[in-house]
């Protein structure tokens, strides 16, 4: 099977606008698929519902290796984490092909704000209960829940505001409207290089390769902070019931390109650090762990979304 496929064009699915880290990601490695099968690789961008609609409309699609998904981690692990009413279930409805790659996300702050690290911050929140607001791209997205997590793990006592997207949250922040984000470094870390935001820590376990001069939350010595890790990942996914040779197929031909110099230098570009090479095996667990912290994490803080 795998030696006779593709025999048709594939369709790739990103269920967010041109211009996003998935859809970035899906297009380079659709240009060089698209050599290396012999077959066009069209980009469908199925945007809308916070990822919702185009995993849903992947999740539906016939399991024959001809419609294929790259998302992030939102509306994968996020949104069934925080919401009853998500319309597929991603372990039954979908199948892990390959892990890509994933952007570091950065606690930014007003450059206005006084403190320059982790410890300074928590001890100004702490001086200022209740004075201190924090932006998020809503109720129920990975901006919010790190940021949550963060004052579970601190005592910190910080307000949410949530926004529609992270343009209008940024400026809010710039401006000094709000206070505080964690926030994806595709968006965030060209304003922290302007100046226009203080960078605070990276809230990942290791130090971003484009950032390397921001320590990381866990560097704090702050206890509750120790182990602290989250990061927005890429990945590549197909309808469950994909042929077992076709997914292998996608995921050896994922990690092949992965390795060629000039996908690494556009994932550069784009803010995405690769991942090893890894088999669809290996990234079910990864998403089975994600979703059970972020399970646990949702319903320790409470948190649901509609």
């Amino acid at each position: 099977m795998a030696q006779t496929y593709p025999a048709k064009p594939i369709r790739v699915v990103v269920p967010f606008p041109p211009g996003n880290a998935s859809d970035i990601t899906a297009r380079s490695i659709g240009d060089k698929l698209s050599q290396r099968l012999g077959q066009p690789v069209i980009i469908d961008n199925r945007a809308g519902a916070q990822g919702n609609i185009g995993v849903d409309a992947v999740a539906k699609a016939a399991p024959d290796g001809y419609t294929i998904l790259v998302t992030s981690l939102s509306p994968v692990v996020i949104t069934p984490s925080v919401s009853k009413n998500t319309p597929y279930d991603p372990q039954r409805d979908l199948a892990p092909v390959a892990m890509i790659g994933f952007t570091g996300m950065i606690l930014v702050a007003s450059a206005q704000l006084p403190p320059n690290n982790t410890q300074e911050l928590i001890a100004y929140v702490k001086a200022n209960p209740g004075k201190i607001t924090y932006a998020s791209l809503g109720s129920g997205t990975l901006s919010m829940l790190a940021m949550e997590m963060f004052k579970r793990a601190t005592g910190a006592d910080v307000l949410h505001v949530p926004y529609k997207g992270s343009a209008q949250a940024l400026t809010d922040l710039i401006g000094g409207q709000v206070t505080l984000m964690i926030d994806g470094m595709t968006s965030s870390y060209g304003q922290v290089r302007a100046g226009k935001l203080k960078a605070i820590a990276i809230s990942a376990q290791h130090r971003s390769a484009f950032a390397p001069s921001i320590p990381t939350m866990a560097e704090s010595g702050v206890p509750g902070l120790k182990d602290f890790d989250i990061a927005g990942w890429v990945g590549m996914l197909a309808p469950a019931g994909t042929p077992k040779p076709i997914v292998e197929r996608l995921n050896s031909e994922v990690n092949l390109i992965m390795q060629q110099a000039d996908f690494k230098e556009r994932a550069t570009t784009a803010g995405l650090e690769l991942y090893a090479p890894a088999t669809p095996e290996h990234f079910a667990v990864f998403i089975k762990n994600e979703l059970t912290r972020y399970r646990e994490t949702s319903k320790a803080l409470n948190i649901e979304a509609p």
